[in-house]
C-alpha cells in the first residue's frame, strides 16, 4: 500500500499510562520510518489527569482532537483517590464518554498463547497451549450506559439501580461483525448470555440466532456466562470468536488474560462503522488498568499497548504488513528474554524502556514487507 499520512491522538492517561504509551509511540514512529508513512501524533489529557487539569474527565479540547484524528491511542485511566466518588465524577467516565463520542460499538480483544510464554500462565501448559481466540464485546450499550441509574432514597430503603438495555439493532450489528470476523478465522462463533434468567439475554440469543442464518458457513453455539467462565480455564482451545454483551465481555476478557500469561500482553481495538475513506480509525488501548502501585518504577509491561498499535494498523488502516512487523518484533523480544517482571518473576527482568528498545530495533531490522507468521490482529 502507498505511504499514508496519519494523525494519531495520544491519550496517556493515569498511573502507568504515560510510561507504556511512550513506548507505544516509539513503536508507532519506528513503523512509520520503516514503511514510509508520515505519522503525526498529539497528546491530550483524559481521566484523572484531565480532572486535575480541567475538572472534567474528558475535556472539550480532547473531544475535538479525538474527532479530528485518524485514530486514538489510549494508555489507562483511574486513580484510587477517586474511588469513593459517584460514577459520573470518576476518571473512568471519560473513557465511557469517549467510546460513545467515537461511535466505537465493537471491542476486539485477541488472546493467543505465545509458544515462549506458555509456562507463564498459572494454568497447566497443556491446557493453554494452542489457545487462539478473540473476544468481540459490544461496547456502547448494556448495563454501563442504560438509564435509569443511580442510588435513591435513604436508610433501609436506599436502593441502587442500573439498567441493562439492548435494542435489536445494537445486537445485530455486533453479531454481524463477529460472524464476519469468524469467516477470516476458524468459522466458529460462541455467543455468551444468561438467557435462563435475563430477558435482555433472551433477546440477545434470539437476535444472534437470526443473524447466524445469514452465515450458514459459520458454526454457532451458545454458553451461559458462568459456564463460559469455567470453560475458558478448562478448555480454552475450544473457542474461536467469543461474542458477548458489554459487561460479560469486560469480565471474561480479563479472565482470558491468564491464558496469555499476563494481562500486560493483551491489546484491544474499539471500532465502529467505516469512514468515507473506507478506513475504520477507532480507539486502541491495552485491556489492563492504570496500576498506580507500580507507576514510575519502570516495570510496567508495554507490550499490550504496543500490540494495540498493531491492531491500529491492521483494523484501523488496513496496513497488514505494518501490523505483522510489530507482532514479529514483540515475539522476537520475548524469545530473547527481554520481558518485564510480570513475565520473568525468577529471572532477570527488563525495564519498560528496554522492552520498547528491543521491539523498535527489531522493527527497524525487519523486511520492508514482512512474511506473516501468525498475526493475532483480526481482519474486519
Amino acid at each position: 500500500m502507498a505511504p499514508m499520512r496519519l494523525r494519531i491522538l495520544v491519550l496517556p492517561g493515569d498511573g502507568i499510562g504515560p510510561e507504556i504509551v511512550a513506548q507505544a509511540v516509539r513503536v508507532l514512529q519506528a513503523v512509520g520510518r520503516r514503511f514510509g508513512h508520515d505519522i503525526e501524533s498529539a497528546d491530550a489529557p483524559i481521566g484523572a489527569a484531565a480532572i486535575h487539569l480541567t475538572g472534567s474527565a474528558l475535556p472539550e479540547g480532547t473531544k475535538r482532537l479525538a474527532l479530528d484524528a485518524d485514530a486514538v491511542l489510549l494508555g489507562a485511566v483511574g486513580l484510587p483517590e477517586f474511588d469513593g466518588l459517584p460514577p459520573e465524577q470518576r476518571p473512568e467516565r471519560g473513557l465511557l464518554e469517549l467510546r460513545k463520542l467515537l461511535g466505537v460499538y465493537a471491542n476486539l480483544r485477541p488472546v493467543r498463547a505465545l509458544p515462549g510464554l506458555v509456562g507463564s500462565s498459572p494454568l497447566k501448559a497443556e491446557v493453554v497451549a494452542g489457545t487462539d481466540l478473540i473476544v468481540v464485546r459490544e461496547l456502547t450499550a448494556g448495563l454501563y450506559y442504560g438509564e435509569p441509574r443511580g442510588i435513591f432514597g435513604d436508610g433501609p430503603e436506599t436502593r441502587a439501580v442500573n439498567t441493562m438495555t439492548y435494542t435489536r439493532a445494537e445486537i445485530e450489528r455486533i453479531a454481524r461483525l463477529a460472524f464476519e470476523l469468524a469467516r477470516t478465522r476458524r468459522r466458529h462463533v460462541t455467543s455468551v448470555d444468561k438467557s435462563n434468567v435475563l430477558e435482555n439475554s433472551r433477546l440477545w440469543r434470539q437476535v444472534v440466532i437470526d443473524v447466524a442464518a445469514e452465515y450458514p458457513d459459520v458454526a454457532l453455539d451458545h454458553l451461559f456466562v458462568d459456564n463460559c467462565a469455567m470453560q475458558l480455564v478448562i478448555r480454552p482451545t475450544r473457542f474461536d470468536v467469543l461474542l458477548t454483551e458489554n459487561m460479560f465481555g469486560d469480565i471474561l476478557s480479563d479472565e482470558a488474560a491468564v491464558l496469555a500469561g499476563s494481562i500486560g500482553l493483551l491489546a484491544s481495538a474499539s471500532i465502529g462503522e467505516r469512514k468515507p475513506s473506507g478506513l475504520r480509525g477507532g480507539l486502541y488501548e491495552p485491556i489492563h488498568g492504570s496500576a498506580p502501585d507500580i507507576a514510575g518504577r519502570g516495570v510496567a509491561n508495554p507490550i499490550g499497548t504496543i500490540r494495540s498499535v498493531a491492531l491500529m494498523f491492521y483494523c484501523g488502516f488496513n496496513l497488514k504488513d505494518e501490523a505483522q512487523a510489530i507482532e514479529n518484533a514483540v515475539e522476537a523480544a520475548i524469545a530473547s528474554g527481554i520481558v518485564t517482571p510480570d513475565l520473568s518473576p525468577a529471572g532477570r527482568a527488563s525495564t519498560t524502556a528496554e522492552v520498547g528498545d528491543a521491539i523498535c530495533e527489531a522493527i527497524a531490522a525487519s523486511p520492508a514487507r514482512t512474511a506473516a507468521r501468525h498475526s493475532s490482529a483480526p481482519a474486519v
